[in-house]
């Protein structure tokens, strides 16, 4: 009998988390002569009632274990410390609102037991909204196309992972670390499963633009040093376009000395133009440099308030 661990970061999710819970009791119902199983639910400081849904749930099932944080520790480094807590043979990384679906758990098992370390979920289809889903499609393959690494595109997080690719999580300390790209560097031989990614069930999404775009920024930082060398390529064309454009104008006046005015114009737009190539660079080097400020300071990826159920 192998044991497998399900994780389920979750913020504000009141309503899901039960349905999750039943979804995924119902999937290993089906597999209790090969599997046992523990759902760990880990809670970003949640301000609605899913706490309470998940206590209630907990004190019935001591196969639910849950961690409660002391603050929230955002998306990123949330469902990474809930990785590294698992125990099982296997460890299904699963987000609360049931954009993953739990029915796949079998196929993912089937590509463990294959002998795949790591199997992914791509999401090949999705019903949200498509706008959405074109942003985010153009934005994996942007990074694959800059990246040092072969990166996955259409690929959240939803998956699963061998305990001795967990072993490997716990080495890395990263105080921010991109789970997508660690997955894609060092995942190995990766099984893939295809699915067409649902609507969310209850409530509305903690994502944000902000959100989305730390994320994308993670990504580049840790896996490209494509737009640093952008800024210098760039910074070398702009100044021998500024020279051929002074050589250009310099003869034209010459030629046509009192007919000819320079005026206003050139130099204006030539101005902002510069000024922001400028400071769209300075915010890129700015990335990075927050990027070695998070490294160094080393702070804690979580810290709990309390632990229920870690000790049956």
């Amino acid at each position: 009998m192998k044991h497998i661990s399900i994780v389920t970061p979750c913020y504000n999710e009141q309503g899901n988390v039960t349905v999750l819970y039943q979804q995924v009791k119902a999937e290993f119902d089906k597999l209790q002569d090969r599997y046992t199983y523990e759902h760990i639910f880990i809670d970003n400081v949640s301000k609605d009632n899913t706490r309470n849904e998940l206590q209630e749930i907990a004190a019935k099932d001591k196969r639910v274990k849950l961690i409660f944080n002391a603050f929230n520790a955002g998306h990123i480094r949330s469902p990474f410390y809930g990785l590294q807590q698992a125990k099982g043979d296997a460890v299904m990384l699963m987000v609360a609102d049931l954009q993953d679906p739990p029915q796949l758990i079998p196929q993912f098992l089937e590509q463990w037991e294959q002998g795949h370390k790591v199997v992914v979920g791509i999401k090949n289809k999705s019903k949200e909204n498509p706008l959405m889903y074109a942003i985010r499609t153009s934005f994996y393959k942007l990074i694959k196309a800059i990246s040092e690494t072969e990166q996955i595109e259409n690929f959240t997080g939803f998956g699963l992972y061998d305990q001795s690719f967990i072993e490997l999580l716990r080495q890395i300390k990263d105080p921010y670390p991109y789970l997508r790209g660690i997955v894609a560097e060092y995942g190995g031989n990766i099984g893939k499963v295809f699915f067409t990614q649902p609507k969310r069930l209850y409530g509305k999404t903690s994502n944000n633009f902000y959100t989305l775009y730390d994320i994308a920024m993670l990504g580049f930082v840790n896996h490209s040093k494509v737009p640093l060398r952008m800024a210098s390529m760039l910074g070398f064309i702009c100044s021998a376009i500024s020279l051929l454009a002074a050589l250009v104008y310099l003869v034209y006046k010459l030629c046509y000395w009192d007919s000819f005015q320079v005026g206003m114009a050139p130099l204006v737009i030539g101005l902002f133009l510069f000024a922001s190539v400028q400071l769209f660079f300075l915010g890129i080097v700015g990335e990075y440099v927050g990027s070695i400020l998070t490294q160094v300071r080393r702070r804690p990826l979580v810290v709990e308030e309390k632990r229920i159920n870690f000790d049956t």
